[in-house]
Formats: C-alpha cells, sequence, structure tokens
C-alpha cells in the first residue's frame, strides 16, 4: 500500500507485490546475482549501489530483487526532485520502526542534496540492519559520492555496459550486426521477446535523432546536474564558464560527436587513402551479382572525395558558441564520460620504437556510434560526387562503407569484451607494425605465450584474410616480445572450419556469447592458452 503517513512515495504490501509481479518471468542481468548477494549478506554500515545510464535494467532488476525477499518487510520508494533527504530521513524512520528491514529507493540522485548527504543511509539505517538498495540514472552522482560520503560503505553494481553475450541472452538477438545497430540498452519494460515492435520508438538509437536525444537526456543531464549539485557546484573546473553560458550540455555533444567522428574518419579515410576504398572498390568492381556490380569508386576523384569527406566529418559549428572548446574541457569531459562506463580506452601496442601512443576510444553502447556513423555515411551519399550515379549504385556504394564501419566496430567490440572477460592475468589488445596490425593478440605473462587474432567482418573465407598471421617477420617480432604463438585464429561471420595449415576459421558471435564459459573454464586450466576455443 502507499502510507499516507509517508512524506515521500513509498509502496508496501499488496500494491508492492502488484508493482513486481510483471517483471519476474523476465531474464535477469548478468549482476543481478551481486545484488542479492547483498541483500542476503551480513555487510554493516554498507548499502548497495545499483546505477547506470537510461534502459540498463536498474528498476527492473529492483522489482525481480523485492520478489525474491520477504515481502512484508520490504518498501519501494521512488525519489521526486521535490523531495529532500529531511524527508527520505523522517520515512526510512517510520520504516524501520514499522518492520521494514530491506528497502529500495529507485531515482535516489533526483535529490538535490543526496550527493553531500548520502552518508546518512550507510552510517544510521544499514548500521542498524537495514539492507537499502540506492539506484538511479545519475552515474556520475553515485561516481562522486563513493568519494566523498559513500566511500568504502558501498557494493557498487554498474549496469551500463551490456556485453553480447548478454544482450543476446536477454533479448534472443544472436546476430552481431543487430547488436551494433541496436545495441547497449535494454528496451524499456520488455515483456514479449517475440515482439514484432522490438526496433521501436522505445529503443535508444533507432535513429540519429534517438541517438542525440539519448545523449541530451541520458548522458549531458547526467554531467550538469551531478555537477550542479556536488559541493554546490563547485566541482565544475574548467566547465564552469561552458555551464554559466548554458553551453556545457552542447559541448558534451560535441566531444561525443567529435570522436565519433574520428573513428568514421579513420575508418573510412583511410581505406580511401591506402586502397582506394580497400577491398569495397575491388569486391563491387568484380560483384558476381549484376545488380551489385557497380565500378563507381573508379569513376569518382578519390583525393576530391576525401577532402569533401574530412569537410564533412570535421564540423564543429563552433562559430555557435561564444566560448570556445579547450582541452582542458575536453580532458575533463572524457574524464566524465569514462566515470559513466561509456567510453573506454581500448589496449594498442606497437612493435614500433618510439612510437607515439594512439588514442583508440571505444563506446560501450555500440548502437550509439553506429547510428550516428550511419548518419554521417549518407551525408557523403548525398554529396554532389554521387549525383551523377543511379540511385542503386549510390545505395549499394553506401552499404559497402557502413560495412566498413560495422568490420571496425566488430574489431572493437571483440577486443574490449574479451579483454574485460579475461581479467588481469591476461593482457588482450591490438598489435601495430610499421606496417599493417594483428587485430587482437591474447598475452599470458605467466607462461609467457600467446594467440593471434584478425577479426573479419564477412561470412567469406580467403587466405588474404590471415596474411598477417602467417607472415614470418610480424610474427618473429610478436614472439619476440609475447612469447610463443600457440594459435592463429579468424573470427567472422561463417562457420568453424579449420584450414590445412592450422589456421582456425571460428564465428564471432558464438565466439561472443561463450566468453563467460571460456573465462570460467581459463580460472581452472592448467594450460590456458591451449584449445582457447571454447564453442568446439
Amino acid at each position: 500500500m502507499i502510507d499516507t503517513e509517508y512524506k515521500t512515495n513509498v509502496v508496501t504490501g499488496e500494491a508492492l507485490k502488484a508493482m513486481t509481479n510483471e517483471v519476474q518471468n523476465l531474464e535477469k542481468r548478468d549482476c543481478y546475482s551481486g545484488l542479492m548477494k547483498y541483500l542476503k549478506s551480513q555487510y554493516g554500515s554498507r548499502v548497495c549501489v545499483l546505477y547506470g545510464l537510461r534502459r540498463t535494467g536498474k528498476t527492473t532488476m529492483l522489482q525481480q530483487a523485492i520478489g525474491e525477499m520477504p515481502l512484508s518487510e520490504c518498501a519501494y520508494l521512488k525519489a521526486k526532485t521535490t523531495d529532500t533527504m529531511a524527508d527520505m530521513n523522517g520515512d526510512l524512520k517510520l520504516l524501520y520502526k514499522n518492520g521494514f528491514r530491506y528497502v529500495f529507493i529507485d531515482e535516489v540522485t533526483l535529490l538535490e542534496d543526496f550527493i553531500d548527504s548520502a552518508a546518512l543511509f550507510s552510517d544510521i539505517f544499514a548500521a542498524q540492519g537495514m539492507k537499502i538498495v540506492l539506484s538511479g540514472t545519475d552515474s556520475l552522482g553515485f561516481w562522486l559520492t563513493l568519494n566523498q560520503e559513500l566511500y568504502d560503505r558501498a557494493a557498487m553494481i554498474h549496469t551500463t555496459f551490456i556485453p553480447f553475450h548478454e544482450h543476446s541472452r536477454l533479448l534472443k538477438i544472436n546476430d552481431l550486426d543487430e547488436y551494433i545497430r541496436f545495441g547497449g540498452t535494454l528496451r524499456a519494460g520488455e515483456t514479449d521477446f517475440d515482439d514484432k515492435e522490438l526496433f521501436s520508438d522505445e529503443v535508444s538509437f533507432r535513429d540519429d535523432e534517438s541517438t542525440r536525444r539519448y545523449i541530451d537526456t541520458a548522458i549531458c543531464r547526467n554531467i550538469q546536474n551531478s555537477l550542479a549539485f556536488y559541493e554546490n557546484g563547485g566541482h565544475f573546473r574548467h566547465l564552469y564558464d561552458l555551464y554559466k553560458a548554458g553551453e556545457l550540455t552542447n559541448a558534451i555533444n560535441r566531444i561525443v560527436e567529435d570522436i565519433n567522428h574520428r573513428f568514421v574518419a579513420d575508418t573510412i579515410i583511410n581505406k580511401f587513402k591506402s586502397h582506394d576504398l580497400g577491398t569495397a572498390a575491388a569486391n563491387l568492381r568484380k560483384e558476381q551479382s549484376e545488380e551489385l556490380r557497380t565500378d563507381i569508386f573508379d569513376r569518382i576523384d578519390i583525393n576530391a572525395v576525401t577532402e569533401r569527406l574530412m569537410a564533412i566529418l570535421d564540423i564543429r559549428n563552433r562559430e555557435n558558441m561564444t566560448i570556445g572548446i579547450t582541452e582542458a574541457h575536453i580532458s575533463e569531459i572524457k574524464e566524465y564520460l569514462k566515470a559513466l562506463d561509456l567510453i573506454v580506452d581500448c589496449p594498442v601496442e606497437s612493435t614500433v620504437q618510439k612510437a607515439m601512443p594512439v588514442e583508440h576510444i571505444l563506446f560501450t553502447q555500440p548502437g550509439m556510434r553506429f547510428c550516428q556513423a550511419q548518419a554521417l555515411v549518407h551525408s557523403l551519399m548525398k554529396d554532389d560526387v554521387f549525383s551523377l550515379a543511379s540511385e542503386q549504385e549510390k545505395a549499394v556504394a553506401a552499404a559497402r562503407i557502413l560495412d566498413e564501419v560495422r568490420g571496425r566496430m566488430t574489431e572493437d567490440i571483440v577486443l574490449l569484451e574479451t579483454a574485460k572477460q579475461l581479467g588481469k592475468e591476461f593482457k588482450v589488445f591490438k598489435l601495430q607494425f610499421a606496417r599493417g596490425e594483428m587485430d587482437m593478440v591474447i598475452y599470458s605473462p605467466d607462461l609467457n605465450s600467446c594467440e593471434i587474432y584478425e577479426i573479419k567482418h564477412s561470412a567469406e573465407n580467403v587466405p588474404e584474410q590471415y596474411r598477417h598471421l602467417i607472415d614470418d617477420e610480424k610474427c618473429a617480432l610478436t614472439e619476440q616480445r609475447f612469447g610463443k604463438i600457440t594459435k592463429r585464429t579468424v573470427l567472422y561471420n561463417g562457420e568453424d572450419f579449420t584450414e590445412e595449415n592450422g589456421i582456425e576459421y571460428r564465428n564471432v558471435s558464438e565466439f561472443l556469447k561463450h566468453l563467460p564459459q571460456f573465462a570460467q573454464d581459463l580460472a581452472q586450466s592448467n594450460d590456458p592458452l591451449q584449445g582457447m576455443y571454447f564453442g568446439m
């Protein structure tokens, strides 16, 4: 019931049961076990913080957990911006007096004084034996609080990063391309995994407009509100002038877009420069289907197109800003994006002596990156260079360029998820040479041995795909630093098989889906880098 004695919105009893019933049959997030461990443990003076960006399953997890606890001892509170910590304090005292021992507070970061007063939950009520779960979309607010009020007094569960294997299990989507297109968030309130409307207006990264809206509401507002509340706005540092001028949201948007622009530029322009759009031009030229065959990339001025593309991808609209974005602004905004678990630095190693470090940033929500990349590529397709080509030729060209983007994203996803899953016992990285690179190396310092991988966004298998894996010079440089190469593998979209020369072809989606089981097997293995592919 909702008790009028309470000053905040407190739900208990049959009303709470009705609220939580509809989610009990849904699949659970991988991190759900951490929530139950807290609720059933004997942690003293600690709260559980469940935080992450919008549409990553936080409220559903709260409701699922309530369904597993004694209902008579559970209370659910959803904070409002008009609530205060004084109101919350009074209600928690009353709940404790009435025998409630499990309290779930949703959207707690909406309380204006939460960041500076959060120790109330741990030091007073958790210390008395209450299990308190705090949840909210303001991830940065929690991050800031953990360094102050809740330091060493909270069990942390972060929901923002949803890897492919978990996304696939929850939404029954087994296609990595669909994960790239829409991945990174869960559809709000999914109740039917066979629903034809899965990719509806509720999908965060349906198109470029929805992606920008998500950045505005889930990311920019998160950062801006947290900094405004924390220490009464005293943590803005170099961002204060942008905030006072009303341009902080715009600056965050610009930096997110800039990271995406650079990603697309590196992916496409490098192909233009080195291979006249790389394999795309060659494949389109020799395409067996007459409908898809085109030599459009042979008929355009590559240099002119490259210059125009660079201009398109470098748009900043700085003239609309009264305050310029400095390196200090960029550095601090990136720091906050990392705190939100939205971006990570991908590991890159080099065999080139004194090579300058290369920044390689990956969005943990791939749909955000792909939708913005898609919008940029379509703007290129509207360029005058392509105006004389047929609509079909332009569509084929756009599709092939986007395929290059998907290919690069596939490489990054595999690299990131493998590194996260294998943990600190192994080094997982991209290895760059003076010419060319290996898409992924997995190195075991304990055994001083490694495996090398090529990652291809293709269902075809041709010897060209594994040329780096059998290149004597590259392999010698690799073994010089990372020990004996124990396996050479191509991850791609086709079926599993092994070449006569020992090169293994493995399906990339299956590789990603089985990563957790592999990591578990790896931890129990005495010979970790033998028989690495666990899907056989």
